[in-house]
């Protein structure tokens, strides 16, 4: 793991590095508590990247009201990573076959398998390189991520024995069923009423999947974009709750 930069915000230490060539972000305490501190990893959603307003925001609630450590790499072909000829070339043919009239939730899923294979032993190396630091230790661990966050954290969660807890959502069943009954740490399951990219039937299914004893799911009107601000608060109660040290 090789540093870039380092700055304080608000109580909020950011620190951007690389690790494999894997560009991501670290966010800790300014005035850090004694090690080991409960760390959440954050999946970012699609065309998006680690400091995507939604994540940045997130992850300095973690860490101001919480005491969390939190982090975020970019996804293959997303922030500062190189474009992927092959995720390209899909992304064109899937455009095409919805504006030919196929359903997106088949595409989406089939898409987000690929990349999961690339990104879950990436995460599971960024979990090994920060909780070595010093500052941040190996203490229990979280995941967070919607949309693309989900297609990607559910084979993470089910792989990850060091996750404690999750919060995903936006997501569906089609690629992620078989990864999701083996999933059994707490979980807290986002759905959109009236998600336009995930038919309401798969997002469902795939909460029913999880094999998880203790799941919630928290469904809210709206379109796929639409998730209310109130759901983060939720969250940072969630991680409290099921990462205390």
């Amino acid at each position: 793991m090789r540093f870039l930069s380092a700055t304080s915000s608000d109580g909020v230490r950011e620190q951007l590095f690389t690790l494999d060539d894997i560009p991501g972000a670290l966010w800790t305490p300014e005035a850090a508590p004694a090690a080991p501190l409960p760390l959440v990893l954050l999946g970012h959603g699609g065309g998006r990247h680690k400091k995507d307003p939604e994540v940045l925001a997130l992850a300095h609630r973690l860490v101001r009201e919480c005491g969390h450590a939190a982090v975020c790499v970019d996804v293959p072909a997303h922030g500062d990573r190189p474009k992927v000829e092959e995720y390209d070339r899909l992304a064109a043919e899937n455009q095409a076959r919805v504006a030919a009239g196929e359903e997106p939730a088949p595409l989406i899923a089939a898409f987000h398998a690929l990349v999961a294979r690339r990104t879950v032993p990436e995460w599971r190396a960024v979990l090994d390189a920060v909780r070595r630091l010093d500052h941040v230790g190996a203490g229990p661990v979280g995941y967070w991520g919607v949309s693309l966050g989900c297609g990607l954290g559910v084979p993470f969660v089910a792989a990850e024995p060091r996750v404690r807890a999750a919060v995903l959502g936006l997501g569906g069943a089609l690629a992620s069923s078989e990864a999701a009954a083996r999933i059994t740490v707490p979980v807290r399951f986002l759905l959109q009423w009236h998600d336009e990219r995930v038919p309401r039937d798969q997002g469902l299914a795939l909460y029913d999947a999880l094999a998880s004893q203790q799941k919630t799911l928290h469904a809210n009107p709206g379109g796929h974009a639409e998730v209310p601000p109130s759901e983060q608060d939720s969250t940072l109660r969630f991680f409290a709750r099921h990462l205390a040290r």
